[in-house]
C-alpha cells in the first residue's frame, strides 16, 4: 500500500520514511492515566502523513529511518488523518529505501469528515417474547 491510498478509519500496511520528529507531549487519557505522544511526519513517493507515536515507540525512530508499519490504523483527529499503530499494529525498521518523499500531497493537511463509524457491520437488536 502507498501513502496516497490511505483512507480514514482504515487499516494500513505501508512502508514510509521518517521526515521530521515532533516534540513529545504529555497527555491524560480518559481513564486518568498519563501518556506521551509525538506526531512524526512520514511519507513515500506518493504522499506524506503525520504518524502519532505513543509512549515507548517515540524513541524507536530517527529522522531518515525507513520503517514498515504493519496492521496500522488511520485515525481522524479534529478532521485530520493520522497514521497510528493502534492496538494491533507493529513497526520495524525496513530493508527498503525511499529516496524521494512527496510532501506536496500531505494527507494530514486535507480536512476529512469524521463520521465516527468504526466498521463492524450493523447492529441487531433481539427481543425476547
Amino acid at each position: 500500500m502507498k501513502v496516497s491510498e490511505l483512507k480514514p478509519r482504515a487499516s494500513a500496511t505501508v512502508t514510509v520514511k521518517v521526515l521530521k520528529l515532533g516534540e513529545a507531549k504529555q497527555v491524560t487519557n480518559k481513564d486518568g492515566s498519563l501518556h506521551k505522544v509525538s506526531d512524526v511526519l512520514v511519507g513515500d513517493d506518493t504522499g506524506s502523513i503525520l504518524m502519532s507515536l505513543w509512549d515507548d515507540n517515540i524513541g524507536k525512530v530517527s529522522e531518515n529511518d525507513v520503517i514498515d508499519v504493519n496492521n496500522g490504523y488511520v485515525s481522524v483527529v479534529r478532521g485530520s488523518m493520522r497514521l497510528t499503530l493502534g492496538r494491533e499494529g507493529k513497526m520495524e525498521k525496513s530493508t527498503q529505501t525511499i529516496e524521494n518523499v512527496n510532501t506536496e500531497n500531505n494527507l494530514s493537511d486535507k480536512k476529512v469528515e469524521d463520521t465516527g463509524y468504526r466498521g463492524g457491520g450493523f447492529r441487531r437488536s433481539y427481543r425476547r417474547y
